[in-house]
């Protein structure tokens, strides 16, 4: 199958197989394999307006698994399922699981202690989450709608702006994303909790 994308700064390629996980076999270009994944995860955030979520069933896997195939599962037959492959970012692979368990528990232990804002877990929270980089592909787009899941779920207060903006796109608004977290990389999250907090089209 002859299907070269083009990656933006900040995204994985994926590997032989993962790409023969594709669902939909018309595509076969970089940009009509985002407008799918779009639809599919418009979709999925349709989902999450009129789902009533227990915050106890958020931080777990089969949420973080579940939420990734409904934004993915249209497209691709691995979605919602670890990849087994190492990346150009990303823990080794046969670390997910452990790396994710040790993220729920400092979160729980995080909103239980007050230990910073609900904005600042919730950013601290995504950021980690796309640092373990659990998916072969969608990490950056999964992680985002986690944290409007945990803001508004959890603590009760209204999503990120940062759904307004398309952060696909090579813009500067994805510059600007990626730096903050190169930033969030380091150990400084105010970078990537002021986008969070500010990011509209302009």
């Amino acid at each position: 199958m002859g299907l070269n994308f083009d990656y933006q700064d900040g995204q994985t390629p994926l590997d032989v197989e993962e790409k023969e996980g594709l669902k939909i076999k018309s595509i076969t270009t970089q940009g009509e394999l985002d407008e799918f994944e779009q639809l599919n995860i418009e979709k999925a955030v349709e989902w999450t307006i009129h789902t009533n979520f227990k915050p106890e069933k958020i931080l777990t896997e089969k949420f973080i698994k579940d939420l990734h195939k409904r934004m993915y599962g249209d497209v691709w037959k691995w979605a919602g399922e670890f990849r087994k492959t190492e990346k150009n970012i990303g823990v080794p692979w046969t670390q997910i699981g452990i790396d994710l368990k040790n993220l729920m528990d400092d979160t729980k232990y995080w909103i239980e202690n007050k230990s910073y804002s609900p904005e600042e877990i919730t950013i601290k929270f995504k950021h980690r989450l796309v640092s373990i980089h659990c998916f072969p592909n969608g990490n950056g787009r999964h992680s985002r709608l986690m944290a409007d899941i945990i803001i508004e779920s959890i603590f009760g207060q209204k999503i990120f702006p940062w759904h307004q903006s398309n952060m696909v796109e090579p813009n500067e608004t994805r510059k600007a994303y990626i730096n903050a977290l190169k930033y969030a990389d380091n150990g400084d999250i105010e970078p990537l909790l002021d986008f969070a907090k500010n990011q509209t089209d302009k």
